[in-house]
């Protein structure tokens, strides 16, 4: 019965599925690899996550990427999703396998390699494989550029809190395994909380036991890397007790842009280091 219920409602969908070429994407990573293809214009919706480049912000927004629901994705009528790992739950993909709709899953990881996997994975379920190529190389080259630069800097590397969240005044950190730790590692950095694996709420000992000297941040919207989050450090207690919060160490910058692992790392590489490694006057 729920089969012929969503059959009934794909069917009922403007055009019908089988002659068309309409894609959801769903995961700012993977959204930001289809525009970066140059094939956003085949997008008919998106995920929440998925804010980058700003105008998929036009597109339907089916719902959070881990809380989807069949009649969210159906609405907007794709033949195919790309679903980035993690995407779901079971069982409105089950329900959407049903449906016959293709689903690509396109993996995660959190090295510079698992970019071009995913833009690979990504231009080829697409159909455009010499542009994948085309975007890996290119991506490839940049960051070798951006390692090479990182790389110039030697001496001590600065210990760096990444804060997930911050909801009244208690705060969840990134141990290791993280896609925040990775890209403090890449930029040059050493994660300062390395006693679990994960994102975990921390208490006061754990932070002053990591003695950061730089606290990094998701900015609000409109916010750039910066010192914005010095005043939100300096009412915490642990946090203004550290040497971050001593010295007004606080780095905010765009949540997907720093964590994505999309087109973009580079440059995330690049700006993170910049603010790790701020240079002289």
């Amino acid at each position: 019965m729920r089969r012929i219920l969503f059959a009934a409602l794909l069917a009922a969908l403007p055009g019908g599925l089988a002659a068309q070429d309409r894609v959801l994407s769903i995961g700012g990573g993977v959204t930001e690899v289809v525009a970066a293809l140059g094939e956003e214009g085949r997008l008919v919706g998106r995920d929440t996550t998925s804010t980058y480049p700003a105008a998929v912000t036009a597109l339907p927004d089916v719902g959070y990427m881990r809380a989807l629901s069949p009649e969210g994705v159906l609405s907007v009528a794709p033949d195919l999703i790309l679903l980035t790992a993690g995407a779901g739950p079971p069982e409105t993909l089950e329900t959407l396998r049903e449906t016959g709709v293709k689903l690509v899953p396109v993996p995660e990881g959190h090295t510079p390699e698992a970019v071009l996997t995913k833009v690979r994975t990504v231009a080829g379920a697409l159909g455009v494989a010499e542009k994948g190529e085309a975007l890996a190389s290119r991506l490839e080259a940049e960051m070798t550029a951006a390692l090479t630069q990182v790389a110039r800097d030697t001496g001590p590397k600065p210990r760096v809190l990444f804060i997930l969240s911050n909801a009244g005044g208690r705060l969840t950190g990134a141990g290791t395994g993280t896609s925040a730790e990775a890209m403090i590692t890449l930029a040059g950095g050493q994660n300062a909380l390395t006693g679990f694996e994960g994102y975990k709420a921390l208490g006061d000992e754990a932070i002053a036991a990591a003695a950061p000297e730089v606290i990094l941040m998701m900015a609000r919207t409109g916010e750039d890397a910066g010192g914005h989050g010095a005043a939100e450090v300096a009412t915490h207690p642990a946090l203004a007790a550290t040497p971050a919060g001593q010295a007004g160490r606080v780095v905010r910058m765009d949540g997907m842009f720093l964590l994505g692992f999309g087109p973009r790392t580079a440059e995330a590489v690049t700006a993170l280091h910049a603010a790790l490694y701020p240079k002289a006057p």
